[in-house]
């Protein structure tokens, strides 16, 4: 599972936007079917990150590549696991209550946008007018999308509104800063363990801190569909740093646009959740979107590679 900047050319970042996407998609009704057996958002969040260190641990153990980060590896796991896992999706755990799923999808649907607008203003990371134009339809098919599955209570208090606002703000922080920070000569995989690791501890004590140490017997509720949640969390993690690698900050943020087609197309097919003619229309511009976005990225690595 060694990864280095030379190694992640396995697959190009197509593959893995498409690869990781689909995998996040999939999760998404397995986390309707978990809050309806009574396993809390929160416990459900940790899993993610805890299925990502319970695959990579034993994984660089066997290898021998197991060693405690320092320096300037040190610093990004500590940066990047609390802000790009565990802020964002405590953020959405507090929120979705109070404004509601339509408008906290909402939010999702800004994160590449606010990458894409953070990325030019930092001369991060260059992308063309299809980029552009990718990155846009994917947004409008994704606010399409979180319409339609909004209901009549998504309007609430300001403050919960804003809170909510924060969510594409600390994603969008998050791309930019594993693509800026990244360093020099570091193997994916070690950044992904560490990262997630200290994604954990931030969800441990969070979860301890609000429900107490009674709360983490929560497996015990749905342990078979706990155990598929941490096997996927497993496959995502270093899918993921991979794509980080290879398609750059912009191309990351719109994991959640392949996810939320997925998800649709699952939730329909097996759980009969029905969707309107706007949604799936909302999907279509999003499948475009990806599509647009993905020939940007090659067109930019070829100029690179050049």
């Amino acid at each position: 599972m060694e990864i280095s900047h030379q190694s992640g050319k396995e697959l190009d970042a197509t593959s893995l936007l498409l690869m990781s996407g689909s995998l996040i998609g999939l999760s998404f009704p397995m986390a309707k079917l978990a809050s309806a057996s009574g396993i809390t958002p929160l416990f459900w969040a940790m899993l993610t990150s805890l299925g990502a260190v319970a695959a990579l641990l034993p994984a660089l153990l066997v290898q021998r590549r197991l060693r405690l980060p320092s320096g300037k590896q040190l610093r990004y796991c500590l940066i990047a696991g609390p802000l790009s896992f565990a802020a964002p999706n405590v953020l959405l755990v507090i929120s979705v209550p109070h404004s509601g799923a339509g408008y906290t999808g909402l939010m999702f649907a800004l994160s590449p946008l606010f990458t894409l607008v953070f990325a030019t203003l930092l001369r991060q990371q260059t992308t063309n007018g299809l980029g552009i134009v990718g990155v846009i339809l994917g947004m409008l098919g994704a606010i399409a999308v979180s319409i339609s599955r909004g209901n009549a209570n998504d309007t609430l208090g300001l403050g919960y509104l804003l809170l909510a606002l924060c969510i594409p703000v600390l994603l969008a922080m998050g791309n930019i800063y594993r693509s800026w920070d990244w360093p020099a000569g570091a193997a994916a995989d070690e950044l992904a363990l560490w990262s997630h690791s200290f994604a954990t501890i931030s969800y441990l004590l969070l979860i301890i801190s609000i429900d107490g140490t009674d709360s983490l017997s929560q497996w015990t509720i749905a342990p078979a569909l706990s155990s598929v949640q941490l096997l996927i969390a497993a496959a995502t993690a270093p899918l993921v740093f991979r794509l980080q690698l290879r398609g750059g900050p912009v191309l990351l943020s719109q994991l959640g646009y392949v996810a939320a087609s997925i998800s649709m197309i699952i939730s329909a097919s097996l759980l009969g959740e029905q969707y309107s003619p706007e949604a799936w229309t909302g999907a279509v511009a999003i499948v475009l979107g990806i599509l647009l976005s993905s020939a940007a990225a090659k067109r930019r690595m070829h100029l690179a590679e050049a």
